[in-house]
């Protein structure tokens, strides 16, 4: 438990040091890769169900068996080693400094006056039609991006990194993966990516509520209790059942209201309103967005190591 801790840090300080740089071969893209094989090889005819199914599990049992056999082999060379390899691995799992980058891309144009730019940057990290969008929707989804992203991208993967190391944060990278490329509501999909969406939604269980819970505690708002109060009431207005949990939270910390109508491929999507709209959505608030998550992300770090060593002495004890 301790090296975990130790690894998830330096990988932390590797991530805000180095991002996502486009020379480096990210395991994401080979899992990419990965699932599109299985996409293009059974994504089809009966039992679909099934094959993906097979799919999700096929790729984390192949994701999980190699990272294990690095970290293992590792660290049975030395402790020193283990520690870094494991850190490294927990580094290509989370996304902090990419985050900021790609809302920093939203803003600046914006600050600009840009629009047509922020649209297109903006059609870089979501999956809504960007082309028509006013600057007051072009914050909205970059702010709900922020907000679903810290736990997706970055919490998330740090709390698996906590319970299993770099194999188990992997493995969550995997179905995360998966359920962005297969988990579509449509009739290529519905069958086919029905597993990664479920257990997309299981892995993300704990970590999205304790995400949205931190997130609000270690705000600089005042209205701690009004916030949770906001958090409780629309968490669960979201379609699915953890993204809402960080628009909820940032909605009430930003005081601004965030849902409403999107566009997919052109298919119109109504999403109830979450938070109260005692601010109109300003570029600012993508600012505000980003320190929201980054004082999350490092509160949540203090929170790992305070349950790491919490967990370690009592294994010890016992």
């Amino acid at each position: 438990m301790i090296h975990h801790l130790f690894a998830i840090m330096l990988a932390v300080a590797l991530d805000c040091w180095l991002g996502d740089p486009h020379w480096f071969p990210h395991p994401v893209r080979g899992m990419g890769a990965l699932i599109a094989y299985f996409d293009r090889h059974f994504n089809r005819g009966r039992g679909r169900r099934l094959k993906g199914i097979f799919t999700v599990a096929s790729l984390c049992l192949i994701i999980y068996a190699i990272s294990f056999f690095l970290v293992y082999t590792s660290y049975r060379i030395t402790t020193g080693l283990g520690i870094v390899i494991e850190a490294f691995l927990i580094f290509t799992t989370i996304a902090t400094k990419s985050l900021k980058e790609a809302a920093w891309h939203v803003l600046v144009p914006l600050e600009q006056g840009d629009v047509e730019k922020a649209r297109k940057e903006l059609s870089m990290i979501v999956g809504r039609d960007t082309e028509n969008l006013d600057e007051r929707e072009i914050v909205r989804a970059c702010v709900e991006t922020v907000a679903e992203n810290t736990s997706d991208g970055i919490t998330a993967p740090l709390f698996y990194a906590l319970l299993g190391g770099a194999p188990l944060a992997l493995a969550y990278r995997a179905v995360n993966t998966c359920d962005s490329m297969l988990g579509y509501k449509n009739d290529t999909y519905r069958d086919f990516g029905w597993a990664s969406a479920r257990l997309d939604d299981v892995f993300n269980y704990i970590p999205a509520r304790l995400t949205a819970i931190v997130m609000v505690l270690v705000s600089r708002e005042r209205r701690i209790r009004h916030c949770l109060k906001l958090l409780m009431r629309d968490a669960h207005k979201h379609p699915s059942p953890n993204s809402g949990w960080g628009e909820a939270a940032m909605a009430a910390l930003l005081g601004v209201q965030l849902g409403g109508t999107n566009t997919y491929k052109g298919v119109v999507s109504h999403r109830p309103n979450i938070g109260d709209p005692l601010h109109q959505l300003r570029k600012e608030h993508i600012r505000q967005s980003v320190n929201v998550m980054i004082r999350t992300v490092f509160a949540f770090i203090v929170l790992l190591w305070i349950g790491g060593i919490i967990i370690e002495f009592t294994v010890s004890w016992g």
